[in-house]
């Protein structure tokens, strides 16, 4: 809450669970009291200020199960505004919660907010990170694991450990030298290396015994790089990705780009030894690598050899090995019944959205775009100016459908679609580099991905029984990828690239799903704590 005392704090946090209780009946609450702090940090073994939380880097896990609501408090020690958003998690009807300023105020310096966040009919794989001012640079990320409620079945036996795996580029520059260079007008330099939880070379041990499976979830919170990861001498089970349980295809090291979660199966069944557990960067023209250990219990061997080798710039190999996850259609979901039964391919899209990415300079600055439109953030939060209804904040409909000709400009631009359309976006990258998309507040069926420019024909190939259904997809050089999306979610949702300098230089905007129901059935009101900044500073909120 805003600069409140503990016992006002108090009052409020109750009487928001007295309101949630009545929407979310028993679901159990969990509660959390987060403190954002810089701190002396040595990742790739040279000091830095890194934004730790409650003192750790990454920050704490988050373990909750299906349907769970998170009560966290955030208090802001940072020398500058700060937001916390939660990738993949859905926020049902509740894009208040979001975490990026489209929808949220920040925290100032020396106050805090408190999120309810629930984990609304979702399994699986997740992470939260700092989605303001390139604080992800410097850390102030960590997983989140959502199990199934016991009475649901999972389609794997219970693994002997599951372990969170937070792997991405990293550069020895400030988040705030960073800021500095794209501010000037320069995208981001390359990294200079590749953590595993936040460690670098060998910094990590994972501990297995022999002939035990463990679950291991691997999220890529780089700023810019896809990555490679294997583990020497073992093979992987693919079996869940951002929420999806997948068709169990086994594969000896797997890509996973800008953004991305996914879990994979991995069985203690070599001599008892060390292992290297190897990420390395792809289409990089300097490849880059680190390791962690998987260390068997009865092991006295130190980990040896060569690391085993992974692919590099062989874009063919990622694009089958994606066209190889397919969804389980046979395991059932957060709910009792069986993925498969949404037949989403026997729905016709009611529209068709091209999104194209570009690069353009703008007043002699490097700028991003989607459509020819770079995005600019506007001093209020859309959702804020959309429900207090201020002019002059963003207009609906500003970005177009479909790529237009002309030079790139600046603007702050929305998207209107209406609540429960079905929608197919084609992303139609004509970029030498891979691009990576996420979609808050939705997940979607990727159905297709091709070389070159994307037709009506292309729709001959969509894979229309199994999409693997995500919320973040990638999409290669000079190449499309197809999804189709049921926007069953109100809200102001962001969709952006997950490259972190091109999202900050443009390439994002909003999609407004938009209902005229007032009702609690379609939307949550403002939250009582809204914090208010811009030109919605001083308006009021709601009573309970």
């Amino acid at each position: 809450m805003r600069g409140c005392s503990r016992a006002s704090c108090s009052i409020n946090i109750f009487a928001l669970l007295l309101v949630l209780n009545v929407a979310n009946g028993d679901n159990p609450y969990r509660f959390y009291t987060w403190k954002i702090t810089y701190g002396d940090i040595y990742p790739l073994g040279v000091k830095q200020q890194g934004i730790l939380i409650n003192g750790q880097f990454p920050g704490p896990q988050i373990d909750c199960v299906t349907n769970d609501n998170l009560i966290i408090s955030v208090y802001n020690y940072l020398d500058e505004p700060f937001l916390i958003s939660w990738n993949g998690i859905l926020q049902r009807k509740n894009s208040w919660q979001d975490g990026v300023f489209g929808t949220t105020c920040p925290i100032p310096p020396g106050k805090n907010f408190t999120y309810i966040v629930q984990v609304k009919d979702q399994i699986g794989s997740y992470y939260y990170f700092p989605s303001l001012g390139l604080h992800k640079a410097a850390g102030g990320f960590g997983s989140i694991k959502v199990y199934s409620r016991p009475q649901i079945p999972v389609p794997f036996p219970p693994p002997a450990g599951d372990h969170s795996i937070l792997v991405g580029d990293w550069f020895k520059s400030s988040h705030k030298q960073l800021r500095y260079i794209l501010d000037s007008g320069h995208n981001l330099p390359s990294p200079d290396g590749l953590l595993i939880n936040g460690r670098g070379w060998n910094g990590f041990t994972f501990n297995v015994d022999s002939g035990k499976t463990y679950r291991f979830r691997i999220s890529n919170v780089g700023l810019s790089t896809s990555i490679n990861f294997r583990i020497q001498g073992h093979t992987m089970t693919l079996v869940e990705v951002e929420g999806s349980h997948t068709i169990q295809n086994t594969y000896s090291s797997i890509d996973i780009h800008l953004g991305q979660s996914c879990s994979v199966l991995v069985k203690a069944d070599q001599p008892p030894k060390d292992y290297y557990i190897v990420t390395s960067s792809r289409f990089t023209s300097t490849v880059l690598t680190s390791t962690a250990i998987l260390h068997y219990s009865n092991s006295f061997i130190k980990v040896s050899g060569s690391l085993p080798g992974g692919p590099t710039f062989q874009i063919d190999w990622s694009l089958n090995q994606a066209r190889s996850i397919r969804r389980n259609l046979t395991a059932s979901a957060p709910r009792p019944n069986p993925q498969g039964s949404y037949h989403y391919g026997l729905i016709k899209p009611s529209r068709t959205i091209i999104l194209a990415n570009s690069a353009p300079y703008i007043n002699g600055k490097q700028r991003y775009a989607v459509n020819s439109v770079s995005y600019v953030s506007p001093d209020t939060p859309l959702k804020l100016a959309d429900y207090f209804k201020i002019g002059g904040v963003f207009t609906v409909g500003s970005i177009p459908d479909k790529p237009v000709a002309g030079n790139a400009y600046l603007a702050t631009y929305v998207m209107n679609s209406d609540y429960r359309a079905f929608v197919e976006i084609v992303f139609q990258n004509w970029e030498d580099s891979v691009q990576s998309w996420h979609m808050n507040g939705n997940a979607f069926f990727v159905v297709g991905m091709g070389g070159g420019q994307w037709t009506s024909a292309s729709r001959t190939g969509y894979n229309l029984r199994d999409a693997v259904f995500r919320s973040t997809t990638q999409v290669y050089p000079k190449s499309w990828t197809a999804i189709y999306l049921a926007l069953d979610n109100v809200g102001m949702w962001n969709i952006r690239s997950e490259n972190w300098g091109r999202q900050y230089l443009g390439q994002q905007f909003y999609l407004r799903v938009y209902t005229s129901s007032p009702s609690l059935r379609d939307e949550y009101p403002v939250p009582r704590n809204a914090l208010l900044c811009g030109r919605a500073r001083g308006r009021r909120t709601r009573p309970f």
